[in-house]
């Protein structure tokens, strides 16, 4: 039986030309960033808005402009890190359809493991893995930020990813110590209803994938879905926070189940349908 997970949150009158004016808003920005390459970090919270201001008007991602939206996210997010991982010269980078050469800026504090994880369930859902390979690459001291900005168990959690991606060993104690670590009682810096409604529920979907527990990796994805949801709705300025219009988190750990083989007994528009379908790949170049 599939269990459907309504999505809060519908599409207003103005929705569709908010969605529009970010898209042209966001063509600017990358048009620019040859010349102002420290914008990237704005303009990856453009692009991350674009994607959920057109999931609101299209909460299938049945349109091709949505899945334009999340390919020029996925292609910021990695240029981010390109970009910061260089020193001098330029580093080429497709971002909106055109291979750009957009100058080194070297390490900068935007370029931490939170925009990590973000452009890394990016690069899942549009199965980049020469992406995915890149980000995995990238050593884990880069992303630490100061004391105090994150809890250790987000960098657990990245090294469990690189380290499943690029095949390395010591994924199970990788993981345990990010599952471990992401407990209540182990975290300061983290508020205590975003680490249970949306930064962990990833973490435990990924466990899951990992062991190849089919079922309770179904039962997981409902549960993350919930958590989410209740997250978002906790008070009336979260539930209109476009934020929480897609579970990006769940939607990559998702995407690798489906491409696994995985069956999925849930629908909801948090994980939009042709997103997950990898229904667009290939409809051009990325």
């Amino acid at each position: 039986m599939t269990i459907v997970v309504p999505r809060h949150g519908e599409a207003g009158p103005n929705s569709a030309r908010w969605a529009e004016a970010l898209g042209e808003s966001l063509a600017g920005s990358v048009a620019r960033l040859e010349s102002s390459p420290t914008m990237i970090d704005s303009t990856f919270r453009t692009a991350l808005l674009h994607v959920e201001a057109r999931c609101t008007v299209d909460p299938e991602a049945a349109e091709l402009e949505t899945w334009e939206a999340v390919v020029s996210a996925m292609q910021v997010g990695s240029a981010l890190f390109a970009v910061t991982g260089a020193t001098e010269g330029t580093v080429e980078c497709r971002i909106n359809r055109e291979t750009r050469a957009l100058p080194a800026v070297g390490p900068r504090s935007f370029a931490d493991a939170g925009n990590w994880l973000t452009a890394f369930w990016l690069a899942i859902v549009c199965r980049d893995q020469k992406r995915m390979t890149q980000l995995c690459q990238i050593p884990l001291e880069r992303l630490r930020s100061p004391e105090g900005e994150y809890d250790e168990y987000i960098y657990h959690w990245v090294d469990a990813l690189q380290t499943y991606w690029l095949q390395r060993p010591g994924l199970v104690e990788k993981l345990t110590a990010a599952i471990e670590g992401s407990y209540p009682e182990a975290v300061s810096a983290t508020p205590r209803d975003l680490l249970q409604g949306v930064l962990y529920p990833p973490i435990n979907l990924f466990h899951r994938f990992v062991r190849k527990d089919e079922e309770g990796f179904s039962q997981a994805l409902v549960e993350a879905l919930e958590l989410h949801k209740a997250y978002w709705t906790a008070d009336e300025d979260r539930a209109k926070d476009p934020d929480g219009r897609i579970a990006l988190g769940p939607l990559a750990l998702a995407c690798l189940a489906h491409d696994g083989e995985i069956p999925l007994a849930v629908e909801s528009a948090y994980l939009p349908k042709h997103l997950l379908q990898r229904s667009w790949l290939g409809e051009f170049p990325t």
